[in-house]
């Protein structure tokens, strides 16, 4: 084909007769700038997105990712710039306005109402009526279209509250699906999904990408970048510092373009000093999801559990922290039988837990660091029976210092924090309560790579003082790279141990599968 026919190939002609050139850019970016109280979090962000194209846009949390899908998506308004879409100049002044354009977001913090129905979330705003009442036959009909295509089999009627976390993910993605799209943003879509559902996802993806649908996706998880995506842009600090095809880069340069230097080791050198038992469970159940689990942890030993969603995994923990009261079975702590019924029990016993969700169950993000740090163990900021602040601010301090949290000081609110730090804040709290025994669900969910690393090296660090932790995991690399032993569950049961040496993702998945 030469260049003419090509060029005449890429033009339509219009029911007037008119020529129009489809542009090859559905989205671009031009000197966007944003600051918030006088501090500059955009600084003349400028790029562009193809049509019906991934485009992955990358960067460590706080880079400026979010700030600038906010402003594209109507939450925050620009300072400056300007952003064409669809070959038109525009500025959202809300979220309304860019969803009448064909942009819809699905951010990583859930926006779902747990009070309600699948079908009223789905279509929430856009109830179908009949005879000027919500016809909910067909509401339900058309969520459980939805819910099909992104591959769950739940009742539209179920409320979105009893659902697991990986489940209210997916039925975000339904939400969006159920719009007249152009656009799509994803800010760490599989963050909580297994690796079935995952697949899935992808298989959308290339569905909406036959459809000429772009999507702009945001995620951590550097494999899934080159699985499905077309073209990058890396964000640091607010600035762009590289855009192109990710067929003309690599991994090595991706990292050190996002985090500004080598990453040639994610995962600490780890030298175990492992020692005496601290922790046996024999024959947990829970009457569900937890059948006859037994394991056992020493000192000093950094142990995980890997598992699909579903394996009963977070279940059996919250069971043995005593989230779970059904709970039946045995727990033995430092070789002495204990009865935990309760969160405080297991506080007492040396237990420490960091949830999976940790801005739903291990923060309460309306308040500030110091508060969150101290408040299981508040005797530790005590004085003659009273609370000190010069106390609580000592430790916090501390805390601060040690784990490197990057905060305005220990007066900043938990939600203005990355979830990087958000973590680290929910692992202060449990340092406080000098636990000998962490409970670690999901630790780097939604954590950049840099941040990833840094916990990875406080969770060797504990280890080699003396602590020991449990490291619950879906991600195949980090229960690898970091755990000295591991067991893998698979519906509700034990099915493999495997010690350091027989760590490999083939034996792991043989187990995850079912297989002994």
């Amino acid at each position: 084909m030469t260049v003419r026919q090509a060029a005449l190939a890429a033009c339509r002609v219009t029911s007037k007769g008119e020529k129009h050139m489809e542009k090859k850019y559905v989205l671009e970016f031009k000197d966007i700038r944003k600051s918030f109280s006088g501090v500059q979090v955009l600084n003349d962000i400028s790029f562009s997105v193809e049509r019906g194209k991934v485009h992955a846009l990358l960067g460590e949390n706080g880079a400026g990712k979010s700030t600038l899908m906010k402003i594209l998506s109507g939450a925050y308004t620009k300072d400056g710039g300007t952003i064409s879409f669809d070959g038109k100049e525009i500025a959202p002044k809300n979220t309304n306005d860019s969803e009448k354009l064909g942009i819809s977001i699905i951010y990583q913090e859930l926006n779902l109402i747990p009070e309600i129905s699948i079908a009223e979330n789905i279509y929430l705003h856009r109830q179908p009526e009949k005879y000027g009442f919500v016809d909910w036959k067909k509401m339900n009909r058309m969520a459980k279209e939805m819910l099909e295509k992104v591959g769950l089999k739940l009742k539209p009627q179920e409320l979105v509250g009893r659902l697991t976390v990986a489940q209210q993910q997916m039925v975000e993605i339904a939400k969006a699906l159920s719009k007249d799209l152009k656009l799509l943003i994803m800010d760490e879509p599989t963050s909580s999904l297994t690796d079935a559902e995952t697949k899935t996802l992808f298989g959308l993806i290339g569905s909406l990408k036959e459809k000429g649908i772009t999507i702009i996706y945001i995620s951590h998880r550097m494999n899934e970048i080159f699985e499905i995506c077309d073209s990058y842009t890396v964000m640091r600090d607010g600035s762009v510092i590289q855009s192109g095809q990710l067929q003309d880069t690599n991994l090595d340069e991706l990292i050190k373009n996002m985090v500004g230097h080598d990453m040639s080791q994610v995962f600490p050198k780890h030298q175990p000093r492992i020692g005496e038992e601290v922790l046996r469970a024999e024959h947990i159940s829970n009457g569900a999801e937890v059948k006859e689990v037994s394991f056992y942890l020493k000192k000093g030993e950094i142990l995980g559990f890997a598992g699909l969603m579903g394996a009963g995994r977070t279940e059996t923990f919250k069971a043995i922290f005593g989230y779970d009261s059904r709970r039946k079975g045995d727990i033995y702590v430092k070789g002495e039988k204990v009865n935990i019924r309760s969160p405080k029990d297991a506080i007492r016993c040396g237990l420490g837990y960091v949830p999976e969700d940790r801005r739903r169950e291990g923060l309460v993000t309306s308040l500030p660091v110091v508060d969150n740090i101290v408040m299981v163990k508040m005797e530790n900021a005590m004085k003659k029976g009273f609370y000190s602040a010069s106390k609580a601010k000592e430790i916090s301090s501390r805390f601060i210092s040690s784990l490197m949290i990057k905060t305005t000081g220990i007066f900043q609110k938990c939600k203005f924090l990355s979830g990087g730090n958000q973590q680290k804040v929910v692992l202060a709290k449990w340092l406080n309560c000098d636990s000998d025994i962490l409970i670690l669900d999901e630790p780097t969910r939604g954590i950049d790579i840099n941040a990833k690393s840094e916990i990875y090296q406080m969770i060797v660090d504990l280890a080699e003082s003396g602590k020991s932790v449990i490291v619950i995991s879906s991600e195949l690399p980090e229960v690898i790279g970091l755990c000295d032993r591991v067991y893998v569950m698979y519906e509700g049961r034990i099915t493999g141990q495997l010690d350091r040496e027989e760590l490999d993702q083939e034996s792991i998945m043989h187990y995850a599968m079912g297989g002994n």
